[in-house]
């Protein structure tokens, strides 16, 4: 099975951890999953909640709305979208927006995207000088600022740990002549164990995952609403308890595929895996952000309105198109499709607690 791997700069026989391994597949530049293709939509490899309904994306405006006003409707106030993918809930967010003109003057819209070829992607289909594309969080100074990211977190590679007769044994990939890949199992290091080890919801598992670089992706985000105050609003496929197994999996033309296909197609699959809430809760609350209740995305859009919004704008569709809507509306809230599969995980540093969506 010749793999090609020398093109991700990826040669050494040493073992190299999987997040390592996993980065340099998806993020490498210019040849990497998310620096060299169009993974969304139909024709591409998975679906995403703005990509199957612009309901979802009105929806997450109409709670910024709310957040804006719980925080005082201050007269500058930052959004940020994390991972925006194809620019689609960003563009309607700008829609919905202008029929509240006193936010609309107020709000600073920026989109944190890594990978060149998403950002071009975006750019064509948001043609609005309004917005900002940044790789880092420096151009923020005033007021406060409202992350959000959907699916954003579970596309962070994650490290992996066995726990053998109490030792922890990182897992590793190490590559024989470019040609196969061999699975190993070395001894943690101790900055690694260090840190796993100040975690409660990570005590007493036989097998951890433990999400390193999305960790160090959180950082400047809670230091920056620590300072300005505001919050992170993440949604993504995950869970609140470990089954102490292994949630690596990857897609491929919509597809779930075997993690040995994956490594047949090294650069042509989305890798992700499912994501913490409970440990990624514990994180938020370490670091002197309060964490409202983690829900399901059925449980959020329901109490946001979707519902409701959904039939109002039925009434002026045709029969088809009303049909659509109820199949999109079904993806969204179903429980065995993203309705309770999905998590919202909301982090804030604000004097309001009441935010919308959780209770």
């Amino acid at each position: 099975m010749k793999l090609n791997l020398k093109k991700f700069k990826i040669t050494s026989k040493k073992p190299l951890p999987i997040d390592d391994f996993f980065e340099k597949i998806l993020y490498e530049p210019k040849i990497g999953y998310y620096s060299s293709k169009d993974p969304f939509g139909r024709n591409g490899d998975f679906i995403t909640s703005p990509t199957i309904s612009n309901l979802f994306s009105e929806i997450i405006g109409i709670w910024l709305i709310s957040a804006w006003e719980k925080m005082g409707k201050p007269k500058i106030f930052n959004f940020v979208e994390l991972g925006p993918g194809d620019g689609s809930l960003t563009k309607v967010i700008i829609s919905t927006l202008t029929k509240f003109p006193e936010l609309n003057r107020a709000i600073k819209i920026y989109l944190y995207e890594k990978s060149s070829y998403l950002k071009k992607l975006q750019k064509q289909n948001i043609d609005n000088e309004r917005i900002k594309w940044i790789k880092n969080f420096n151009s923020i100074k005033k007021g406060p600022v409202i992350f959000f990211g959907n699916e954003f977190f579970d596309a962070i590679p994650i490290k992996q740990f066995s726990n053998i007769n109490n030792e922890l044994f990182e897992r590793c990939y190490s590559v024989k002549d470019n040609i196969s890949i061999n699975e190993k199992f070395i001894r943690s290091n101790k900055k690694d164990l260090t840190q796993i080890k100040t975690f409660r919801t990570l005590k007493k598992l036989k097998f951890i995952e433990f999400p390193k670089k999305g960790l160090i992706e959180l950082n400047p985000i809670i230091k920056k609403i620590n300072k300005l105050s505001g919050g992170i609003l993440l949604i993504d496929y995950g869970y609140l308890n470990s089954s102490n197994s292994n949630t690596i999996q990857a897609v491929m033309g919509n597809k779930k595929i075997s993690a040995e296909t994956m490594l047949k197609n090294l650069g042509k699959a989305d890798i992700t895996s499912l994501v913490n809430f409970n440990l990624l809760k514990e994180y938020f609350l370490k670091n002197n952000l309060k964490v409202k209740k983690v829900v399901t995305q059925k449980f959020f859009l329901e109490r946001m309105g979707i519902v409701e919004r959904a039939l109002i704008l039925m009434k002026k569709r045709t029969n088809k198109e009303q049909n659509y809507m109820r199949e999109t509306l079904s993806r969204l809230l179903e429980e065995k499709q993203m309705g309770n599969l999905f998590k919202v995980i909301f982090g804030y540093k604000n004097k309001n607690n009441n935010f919308f969506g959780f209770e």
